[in-house]
């Protein structure tokens, strides 16, 4: 019996790219693949990308590069490139980078076999196509391993919001709903493997809309579905756009037992006149509004949202209506970050922020984000939780899950499990976790 081909991928960006990688994974295991993690020794190496941050295609490049001596040492090795910037830079790849034996984009990926197929008779392989048919059918005969007690399940892609700073539905392609059916079937099997948690993905998430058994089923419409799942215990969902968070969904908030209580809901400025530049199609004030809903309908559920500091034409002023909105929201987690252009979006031909300015709001907003952040973490103390365990922590008999608020919790104990479900006293918090005891 031959020696199996190893394979290493490095997964950059979200979590969809997390789950991406692991049916890339699937879909290689197939042709005798198995993973390592180190690219020294594999037999192919995939690169999984995001067109999200700064100069993220240069980074790609940067990458391939240090893999010109390893190139060289085994010629048989191959190289591919997946994802967004796959998408986005096609076979612009391949022309800088010779290198690289196989570009694929992220809507093509259950074409991997036959691409690899093809760099083994020693010819290139590009596919950035928006194929017709359903990647997620084809892989689902793929072979399958035991999972660890937490999944991501994609059940959405692509985006029709066409914000201005962003290149989601260039590279991801307009919003399509997986059916009902097959993402509770992947759901059931994952719970087989393994899974008590899963988190539903999609670029819009809320604006969820597979087909079901009456026609179109909703988010909150599925959420429902899985909470019938035996053996399910927790579902949680990202990310959301503020226009598509319905009443379904928010009732669903408060009443469904597995949802967890915990939301993350971009609103990327405080400014209106800044939300109206980026094309956002919300206010500060409907956003408030939006969140009080969702606190009468949970009151205790933990705020999780994005920004972006420095965008084209903000002023002081716009910056200020920011920090304000941060003061009144209270976020538990937030993500912020400096613009930075995104070639062929809208703002990126607009007159830009001087980058000192911009770095200079950034900290002030991050340094808020942390306070709040700090304060909500402080509070768990004394408070009953209760934690999935999910993985080993780094002292001896540690053990470290998240809480139903997504908090990091160890708990030093030898009889505990990876995949357990526990209730736990916090006693102590501190710059990224929280410490408790079983109770």
């Amino acid at each position: 019996m031959s020696e199996p081909k190893k394979l290493y991928i490095k997964t950059y960006g979200c979590q969809m790219n997390v789950y991406d990688s692991e049916r890339m994974a699937e879909a290689l295991g197939g042709k005798g693949y198995v993973e390592t993690k180190s690219p020294d020794d594999a037999d192919m190496i995939l690169l999984n990308t995001c067109h999200i941050r700064e100069k993220a295609a240069e980074k790609v490049y940067s990458e391939l590069g240090r893999f010109k001596g390893l190139k060289a040492e085994k010629p048989d090795l191959k190289i591919g490139v997946a994802g967004c910037v796959a998408q986005a830079e096609g076979q612009e790849i391949m022309r800088r980078q010779p290198l690289v034996d196989l570009v694929v984009g992220p809507q093509s990926y259950h074409r991997l076999p036959e691409m690899e197929a093809k760099t083994r008779e020693g010819k290139k392989a590009l596919d950035t196509d928006f194929p017709e048919e359903d990647k997620f059918e084809k892989l689902k005969n793929r072979p399958k391993a035991k999972r660890g007690p937490t999944a991501f399940l994609t059940v959405q892609e692509g985006c029709d919001k066409f914000c201005a700073f962003c290149v989601v539905p260039y590279t991801r392609g307009a919003e399509v709903s997986r059916p009902a059916d097959r993402i509770l079937h992947e759901a059931r099997d994952l719970v087989e493997r393994g899974v008590r948690e899963i988190t539903l993905l999609g670029q819009n998430v809320n604006a969820y809309h597979g087909a079901g058994p009456s026609g179109d089923m909703t988010l909150a419409g599925l959420i429902w579905e899985l909470n019938k799942v035996d053996g399910l215990e927790r579902i949680r969902f990202t990310t959301s756009h503020p226009n598509d968070m319905t009443d379904d969904l928010i009732e669903a908030h408060g009443t469904c037992d597995k949802l967890m209580p915990y939301l993350h809901l971009p609103v990327q400025s405080g400014s209106d006149r800044i939300l109206k530049r980026m094309n956002r199609s919300h206010t500060a004030d409907s956003y408030l509004r939006l969140i009080e809903r969702i606190r009468e309908a949970r009151p205790d559920i933990l705020m999780s949202g994005d920004f972006i500091v420095g965008f084209p034409e903000e002023t002081d002023e716009d910056f200020k209506a920011t920090l304000d909105l941060v003061e009144q929201v209270r976020y538990g987690y937030a993500y912020s970050f400096k613009y930075s252009t995104r070639p062929g979006t809208p703002a990126a031909e607009r007159p830009q922020v001087d980058p000192e300015k911009a770095d200079s709001r950034l900290q002030e907003l991050q340094a808020v984000i942390t306070r709040h952040q700090r304060e909500i973490q402080d509070s768990m103390v004394g408070r009953k939780l209760r934690v999935l365990f999910e993985k080993p922590g780094r002292q001896s008999g540690q053990m470290v899950g998240k809480s139903e608020y997504l908090h990091a919790v160890h708990v030093s104990d030898a009889s505990l499990k990876v995949g357990e479900l526990r209730d736990v006293r916090v006693v102590s918090s501190s710059a990224n976790s929280l410490a408790a005891e079983l109770l």
